[in-house]
């Protein structure tokens, strides 16, 4: 794989997912959205389906990593860092791609949820009164990237850290082509299987971000976003999805590299 396959192989695919998974997220989350309440169960398969999409689509451009902390692991796992910043970019930019075309698919509904009183109540009362124990995040912040139901630091980060061992673990004992440097046929329908399985048993806590690229972008376009009483992007938080998954991912290496290697 050359660097430009490699780069516009992530690009798509990582835009791809959060395309696909940010917009379950808005579909479920915001008003005048047919799916408005269609739960935690149809968001936790909708991301697997998104993996599963971006992941088919990219595999044969990039092996699909989609994922710094996948990329991460693949590189300690065979030694291999000569294209991880080449990845990194093309991860980060897919990611915020994909979190701009969620707000165009669902502007209407951005709207409509951001000017509704019930969603955003008095703005300048809230002005006034400051963040609460939501760490500032705006009402619409859970459509880009994550946030913790209960803040604490270090459960906060540890949490993102298991899921991602588990993800990355996944994807380095069964999910590897045959040249080892992405996710194969089979290995996207396991690892969709098992993003699903993670939002299930280990998402209730933080969001599952799991990916650094995944929440930063999103969290950076949200800053940059023009939505109507949008609130804060929660950057207090937003070190742990970015640091959890990449620390996970090194176990999940380290792991692979003594168990089974």
């Amino acid at each position: 794989m050359s660097s430009s396959d490699i780069f516009i192989g992530e690009v798509i695919g990582t835009a791809v997912l959060i395309l696909l998974g940010g917009g379950v997220v808005a579909a479920v989350v915001l008003k005048r959205s047919k799916a408005q309440n269609a739960g935690w169960l149809a968001i936790t398969f909708g991301w697997g389906f998104a993996v599963l999409t971006a992941v088919y689509m990219t595999g044969s451009l990039s092996g699909a990593h989609l994922n710094p902390a996948v990329t991460v692991g693949i590189a300690i796992k065979d030694g291999d860092w000569n294209n991880v910043p080449v990845y990194f970019a093309g991860q980060l930019l897919g990611a915020m791609l994909g979190a701009f075309l969620v707000w165009i698919a669902y502007y209407g509904q951005f709207q409509a949820h951001l000017t509704d009183p019930e969603i955003v109540g008095d703005p300048e009362k809230k002005a006034i009164e400051g963040p609460h124990d939501n760490g500032g995040a705006g009402p619409v912040l859970g459509v880009f990237s994550t946030g913790p139901e209960v803040r604490v630091v270090w459960q906060n980060l540890a949490t993102e850290i298991i899921g991602t061992v588990v993800l990355v673990l996944a994807v380095l004992t069964q999910g590897l082509n045959d040249s080892g440097k992405g996710l194969g046929v089979l290995g996207a329908l396991i690892t969709a299987l098992v993003v699903v399985g993670i939002g299930l048993s280990l998402g209730g806590p933080t969001g599952y971000a799991i990916n650094p690229a995944r929440d930063l972008g999103p969290r950076i376009v949200h800053a940059l976003l023009p939505l109507p009483n949008k609130g804060g992007s929660d950057w207090s938080y937003a070190w742990i999805p970015v640091v959890g998954p990449l620390v996970g991912g090194a176990l999940a290496a380290g792991i692979y590299n003594i168990a089974f290697a």
